[in-house]
Parts: structure tokens; sequence; C-alpha cells
């Protein structure tokens, strides 16, 4: 039923508590899992030099890249087969996109991220992809206690 499953992650460990999910469902069906993390780009403040911002962005690229593989690593030693990729623009229309342009057949993603409590950032990212994925989506509902 499933052979692509996307996990959006941010780098906390509220988004994180999508993994176990998707895990269990690439187990059953046989199913790649695809990590994304979508990087916003840097605003460029008036007085500050474009060399300065793309080399910020460049920096964070790397850190982010570090993370996805150490993520898909982890995922790996578990028997379970991982693409990592990471992406540049509005975190929902990316996942959305990527999800129509890659196959993808289910995503599953936490209903907070990074921002934690602060409903109307990552929740609004998870509300937004409920609303435009054409795909089957499944959100889980984070645990308190991992907020960060």
């Amino acid at each position: 039923m499933y052979k692509h499953i996307l996990v959006p992650l941010d780098g906390s460990k509220l988004a994180e508590q999508a993994l176990p999910h998707a895990v269990a469902q690439a187990e059953k069906f046989g199913a790649e899992v695809v990590l994304v993390k979508v990087l916003q780009p840097l605003s460029e403040p008036i007085l500050s030099a474009p060399a300065a911002v793309r080399a910020a962005e460049e920096a964070s690229a790397r850190l982010l890249r570090e993370y996805l593989d150490g993520v898909a690593a982890r995922l790996q030693e578990q028997g379970i087969a991982v693409q990592v990729a990471l992406l540049g623009g509005k975190p929902y229309v990316e996942i959305i996109r990527f999800a129509e342009e890659n196959e993808i057949d289910l995503i599953v993603m936490s209903t907070r991220g990074h921002s934690g409590l602060s409903r109307w950032l990552l929740g609004s990212v998870a509300d937004r992809v409920v609303r435009g994925a054409t795909v089957p989506l499944l959100l889980v509902q984070c645990k308190q206690e991992c907020e960060e």
C-alpha cells in the first residue's frame, strides 16, 4: 500500500515523535522513509552583505544535512530504507510540492515541532499540509514532556 513515506522534520524532539509511527508503517509495508527538512531562506537585512547571508545559509544547510543524516542512520540501524532531502522555501508549500513530485504515498508528521506550544507556527504548517496535500496523512499528537 505504501512505498514512500514522507516525514517532515524541523530538528525538534516534538517533530521526531512522528518517527516511530513512520517506522511502523515502513516495516509493515516494506516502504522507504523520506526525511525532509525545509530550510527557510534568511531575509537579507538592508545593511548586510549578500555574501554573509549566503555563508550563513550554507552553514545552516550543512548542520541540517548532518542532522538528517544522523536521524537516517538511526532508522537504517533498524533496517529501514531511508532517503533525506533538504529543501528551501516555505515549509508547508515545499512539503506538499515534494510529496506530489516524488510519488509519496503517505505523510507522517507531528502536530507541533520547534514552536512547542506556539500552535500558530508549526501547528499552522501541519494544518496547511492537511488542507493542501493530495496524499493520506498521519498526524501524531505530541506529548508535552518532549517540549524544548
